[in-house]
């Protein structure tokens, strides 16, 4: 028997478990039923919106269930009516309970995007980009009752480029995911992987994102901002307040090189630097160039087309 022999329930909502989904597909798995969360409204207008979990599946005749909740009978009842041999879950944003984990005779598997048991949590990505982490990975993991504390079939390293973005990284350990996946579960099925326990005294948690975490003041470091800003672009967005209280955005950044003395006594927020494109801002530490950014009640843009409309000396906003 393979890994493609199996009855398989695939448990994802975003596009990070879309990636790992379409593989499954593309390599013959048999996906008897996919859930994912509920539809959700988005952008201003609130328009009801599938997730990419359920597109997919949908354009593979692939029966999806959203339950709001998996702690009753029907979700049990459910997923159960479809015997799967195997669940397999990437960003589902549930815990599984124990009725349903007891379901499959393989039990069920989780990819996540860390590297256990570092960062278990629903925001391991976003706080590695956030805290200046220079590596992070994907796990391999069979599931148990607790956040991400299962036994670890397999774990792969993936650096950080500084300059990366969350929705970037995301992509990538989606498709690292991917590639590693398929071979994990023939191993595991054929008795070749021993699950590793974790050793919970190395564990570290990543709570979901607050909205008020996009917020950063220019005494910061330059890094400190530069890292809020590609961890946060997405959502809920990197911003500052002007002394009238209104938001400045930036939303792509890239650390400065500069080494003139003449704007050491500046204060922290000072423009340095408006010309041919570059908007440069002094921080506590540092220097950052803005390459993308917005103020309240504008218009997103690059920084190159509007550099000039900022002047030397002083204050962005």
């Amino acid at each position: 028997m393979t890994g493609k022999d199996l009855k398989t329930v695939f448990m994802g909502t975003p596009e990070f478990a879309a990636t790992i989904l379409q593989t499954l597909i593309s390599d013959g798995y048999n996906i008897s039923m996919v859930l994912c969360q509920p539809d959700k409204p988005v952008g201003r207008k609130h328009i009801l919106t599938a997730p990419p979990v359920k597109e997919l599946a949908l354009e593979h005749g692939i029966t999806c269930y959203q339950p709001a909740s998996l702690r009753n009978e029907e979700a049990y009842d459910t997923i159960k009516s479809v015997s799967p041999d195997l669940i397999v879950t990437a960003a589902y944003g549930k815990i599984l309970p124990k009725d349903i984990l007891d379901i499959p005779r393989f039990g069920c598997l989780n990819c996540h995007g860390s590297l256990l048991p570092a960062r278990r949590g629903s925001a391991p990505v976003q706080r590695a980009v956030l805290e200046g982490d220079k590596v992070t990975g994907v796990t391999i993991m069979k599931m148990d009752e607790g956040m991400d504390t299962g036994d670890i079939l397999t774990k792969t390293e993936v650096a950080i480029d500084p300059d990366i973005h969350t929705s970037e990284l995301m992509d990538l350990l989606a498709r690292k995911s991917a590639e590693v996946l398929p071979g994990v579960i023939e191993d595991y099925i054929e008795g070749k992987i021993t699950p590793t326990p974790q050793d919970d005294s190395l564990a570290t948690s990543c709570p979901p994102i607050r909205p008020e975490e996009g917020y950063f003041i220019w005494d910061q470091s330059a890094q400190e901002i530069h890292n809020r800003i590609r961890a946060l672009s997405t959502w809920p967005g990197a911003y500052t307040l002007s002394s009238d209280g209104k938001k400045f955005k930036v939303y792509d950044s890239r650390i400065a090189d500069i080494t003139d003395g003449e704007t050491d006594d500046l204060p922290c927020g000072t423009v340095v630097k408006a010309h041919k494109g570059d908007l440069i801002v002094k921080c506590g530490q540092g220097y950052l160039k803005l390459l993308v950014i917005q103020s309240e009640g504008g218009k997103r843009l690059n920084a190159s087309d509007c550099a000039h409309n900022y002047k030397c000396g002083s204050l962005i906003c």
